[in-house]
């Protein structure tokens, strides 16, 4: 079947994590990703350990599905190729520090000349504008300014980030939704446009309800641990051999919840009668819930309140996460063969999609294992070809 995206272009000058996270988002939806790297390659070739037979896990986790071609784009004839690229592409992904691609003579004011329907995508940590545009971009830096570090973790604990780099990937799926959008402006009018977003404003968009409330109240909200700020019991709780998680969003869960647990004391005392109750007194009620559980095992919890339907389940480490049945039936693991890393395994993109399915067709690129493709396919000789490498353009 026909893919979403087949016969749309991307030019992927970006590395690390959050262009290339956007970029594969595209690829697995069927748009042919030309990845233009730096004669060193992508820094994440080198990231490591682990590494598989020499190639960095961290690198195949995210450019699968793309071509790898090398530009030194210090030298002319290298910018000449961008620019041939740009001509025949209808995206280019950029994630430089603001302004480094204008010292090139490859900004968007340039590259539109060349080709007006292009989408440029500018994914930095701060933005494009603003006093910290100069700033250099990384997750922990976004997670901890845009707020998010403040209410992670727990009470009284240090400042924590999330395990995963949440800014970065976050910001690369903002800007595969903004790529998307403007490509169906630019098909509507035959004009291109940047697509400018961030590490920063990505964090800042996700505060959602945390930023609704403070604008209302006032007040600053801190770490909470497992806990959500607004319902009660919404948590890890724990139980005689581990911890067990809990979901009691609204009345009629509070009552099976109750019911179900022999707590049905606390259903009927005044200080937790409703949700806003329940946030009043969150340490004793959760209190007197750990009590409880500490008489019998996380399985039996699970089994009890899943067969009340009370949201609840077991905290899963990754070998756990990955190995679940539910997990491997939904095609959630990827099994892709690598030229030197032999059969690997990745996420699968985490949309279905009934008439265009996503898919793997290419097992990430080694270092500009396209180049003399792609050169070709834009009209360069043999003799071209070598007369660019002799001068050290690719």
């Amino acid at each position: 079947m026909t893919q979403a995206l087949a016969g749309v272009r991307v030019l992927d000058l970006s590395r690390i994590l959050t262009g290339p996270y956007c970029t594969m988002m595209m690829a697995d939806l069927g748009a042919e990703i030309i990845k233009v790297e730096p004669p060193g390659g992508d820094d994440t070739r080198q990231w490591g350990p682990p590494f598989v037979n020499g190639e960095s896990t961290y690198f195949l986790s995210i450019n699968r599905n793309k071509k790898s071609i090398t530009l030194n784009l210090k030298r002319p004839a290298a910018r000449q190729v961008l620019l041939d690229l740009v001509k025949r592409s209808d995206v280019l992904v950029e994630n430089f520090r603001p302004g480094t691609l204008e010292k090139f003579g490859l900004g968007y004011d340039r590259l539109k000349e060349v080709n007006p329907g292009l989408v440029y995508c500018a994914i930095s940590g701060f933005g494009q504008t603003g006093p910290y545009r100069e700033k250099p971009g990384y997750d922990v830096l976004a997670q901890a300014m845009g707020g998010m570090m403040s209410v992670t973790g727990y009470p009284g604990g240090p400042p924590a980030k999330a395990g995963m780099s949440i800014a970065d990937i976050g910001a690369g799926m903002f800007a595969a939704f903004g790529i998307l959008a403007a490509l169906r402006h630019r098909d509507a009018t035959g004009v291109g446009q940047v697509v400018d977003t961030s590490l920063l404003e990505t964090m800042m968009a996700w505060h959602t309800y945390l930023a609704t409330a403070y604008f209302a109240a006032g007040k600053v909200p801190g770490p909470l641990g497992t806990a959500h700020p607004s319902i009660v019991p919404y948590q890890a709780v724990q139980a005689q051999d581990g911890f067990v998680i809990i979901a009691v969003g609204n009345e009629q869960l509070w009552a099976k919840f109750c019911q179900v647990t022999d707590l049905g004391h606390l259903a009927a005392d005044p200080r937790f009668a409703t949700n806003k109750d329940r946030v009043q007194h969150r340490d004793e009620c959760i209190r007197l819930i750990e009590e409880r559980f500490a008489t019998q095992p996380m399985a039996h919890w699970v089994e009890v309140l899943e067969g009340a339907g009370v949201p609840a389940g077991p905290i899963y480490n990754l070998a756990q996460a990955w190995n679940d049945p539910h997990i491997l039936e939904r095609g959630n693991v990827l099994e892709v063969a690598h030229p030197t890393a032999g059969p690997i395994k990745l996420p699968a993109m985490p949309v279905k999609f009934s008439a265009t399915p996503a898919g793997v067709t290419a097992p990430p690129p080694l270092l500009g294992q396209h180049t003399d493709e792609i050169l070709a396919g834009l009209g360069y000789s043999e003799a071209d070809i070598a007369t660019l490498r002799a001068d050290g353009a690719i």
